[in-house]
């Protein structure tokens, strides 16, 4: 797969339960994965702990959607390994002026600290990328992240892999057939 790749296609493939990945960041070539087992974040499973709670209380910080989508995919890909490469940026950036992604951007005077981005259809969330250039700032990006879908009639939070640090704030791994289940359920249905 070369950058014939459209933002309608990339789309497609996530109502199909795919999605696409590169090697790294410099390598131009896409591939699509169908991960046999499948992360996702119980849309009621989000794991506050106390010391995550306290951080959020303290509003020392800034929460925005979607103000600043390319620079939070820029972040999310400036590190060591990254699967980002250009045409993934591109692609991602075409499905946000669409409406079909966003990010949630966590901001502490006028400066990014934290955020994380992903592909909405339907109720469907698909999670895509995190950062963090200051402690906690992820977690509360996702925090903000995870209330939104639950009070916006969403049904499906993946991850598409279950990290450890996931694992410690609730998501779960599930197998290829349930999550086939849980996103024609929530393809189906409507979401904000």
């Amino acid at each position: 797969m070369s950058g014939h790749l459209s933002a309608e296609l990339l789309l497609e493939g996530y109502r199909q339960g795919i999605f696409p990945m590169s090697e790294n960041k410099h390598d131009s070539e896409l591939f699509w994965v169908n991960p046999k087992e499948r992360g996702i974040f119980p849309i009621n499973g989000f794991h506050l702990s106390r010391s995550l709670r306290r951080r959020l209380l303290r509003v020392d910080y800034e929460v925005k959607v979607s103000t600043a989508f390319a620079d939070v995919v820029e972040a999310c890909a400036d590190r060591p390994e990254s699967w980002i490469n250009q045409t993934i940026f591109e692609l991602y950036c075409t499905l946000a002026a669409k409406g079909k992604a966003h990010s949630i951007e966590i901001w502490r005077n006028g400066v990014l600290i934290g955020g994380v981005y992903g592909v909405v259809e339907g109720a469907a969330f698909f999670g895509e990328s995190m950062f963090s250039r200051e402690r906690d700032a992820s977690k509360i990006a996702l925090a903000y992240l995870m209330h939104r879908l639950k009070h916006n009639g969403f049904k499906l939070f993946d991850t598409q892999f279950l990290t450890e640090h996931l694992a410690s704030l609730g998501a779960r791994e599930i197998s290829r057939q349930q999550y086939y289940y849980l996103l024609t359920e929530a393809l189906s249905r409507p979401a904000n």
